[in-house]
C-alpha cells in the first residue's frame, strides 16, 4: 500500500515555485491525441525544435483523420528536424492504427469517460507510450489528478529528499514514479509538475546548478548536505 504521507516540505515548495513561474504550461495541449503526438515529437528534441516539428506535422496533416491514413514514410518528412523522425512516425503510425481499431475514429476523447487507472492501461497497451507520456496526457488533456516524472521532477524531487531512487543506475523506474506521485498532495501536482520543469530549465541543471538563485534552495538537501562539509 502505498503512503499518503507527504513530504514537510511539499506545500512550502509548491507556494514558492507557484510565485516565481505562476504555473507556466509548457505549451502543452487539451487534446489529448494532440497532446500524444506533441509529446512523440518532443522525444529527444528541444522545446524550440519540437514545437516546431509539431507545427509542421499539424500543417501537412490538419485533421487527426488525415494523419491516421498517412503512411508512416509520408509522416516522417514534416518531423525529419526534429530527429528520430523514422522512429517517431513509427509510433504515430502503429498508436494511430490500435485507437481506430479501438474507438473507430482517430481520437482519444473516450477517455474521459474512463477512470484515470482505466485511461493510463490504455495508454501504455500504446506502442513507445511509458508512464510519464500517460500521466502528461491525463494531466494536460483530461484534468486528472496525476504526477508526471520527468527527468526535472525526479531530479529536483531527489535533491530535496522527497524519494530515492531504487536503480543502481538512480534513473526513475516506474514504481518510482509512483512512489513519489503518493508524496504530493492530488491538488499540487500539475503545479508541482510543470514549475518543476521550469526551475530544472533555468536554474537547477544537472550540473551545476545555480544554487544561489534557486527559490527552493531553503527546503534543498543537497545545499545543506554540501554547507555541512
Amino acid at each position: 500500500m502505498v503512503s499518503l504521507k507527504y513530504p514537510s516540505s511539499v506545500r512550502q515548495v509548491a507556494a514558492a515555485l507557484k510565485t516565481r513561474y505562476r504555473d507556466f504550461n509548457h505549451y502543452n495541449l487539451k487534446d489529448p491525441l494532440d497532446e500524444l503526438l506533441f509529446i512523440i515529437c518532443s522525444t529527444k528534441t528541444g522545446e524550440a525544435s519540437y514545437r516546431n516539428t509539431y507545427r509542421s506535422l499539424k500543417e501537412s496533416f490538419p485533421t487527426h483523420l488525415r494523419i491516421a491514413e498517412a503512411p508512416a514514410e509520408y509522416i516522417a518528412r514534416p518531423i525529419a528536424s526534429g530527429g528520430l523522425s523514422n522512429q517517431k512516425s513509427r509510433a504515430i503510425r502503429e498508436l494511430l492504427d490500435i485507437v481506430v481499431d479501438k474507438f473507430g475514429e482517430p481520437t482519444l476523447k473516450h477517455l474521459h469517460k474512463m477512470s484515470d487507472a482505466e485511461a493510463e492501461k490504455f495508454l501504455l497497451s500504446l506502442p513507445g507510450v511509458g508512464k510519464k507520456v500517460a500521466r502528461c496526457v491525463l494531466m494536460y488533456s483530461l484534468d486528472r489528478q496525476v504526477f508526471p516524472v520527468d527527468t526535472h521532477c525526479w531530479r529536483i524531487a531527489r535533491r530535496l529528499g522527497w524519494v530515492r531512487p531504487t536503480q543502481k543506475d538512480r534513473h526513475c523506474a516506474p514504481r518510482d514514479m509512483d512512489r513519489l506521485q503518493s508524496k504530493i498532495p492530488p491538488e499540487l501536482r500539475y503545479s508541482l509538475h510543470v514549475n518543476m520543469i521550469s526551475l530544472g530549465r533555468e536554474i537547477c541543471a544537472p550540473t551545476a546548478p545555480r544554487c544561489d538563485e534557486c527559490p527552493i534552495a531553503a527546503w534543498c538537501r543537497r545545499i545543506g548536505i554540501r554547507q555541512a562539509k
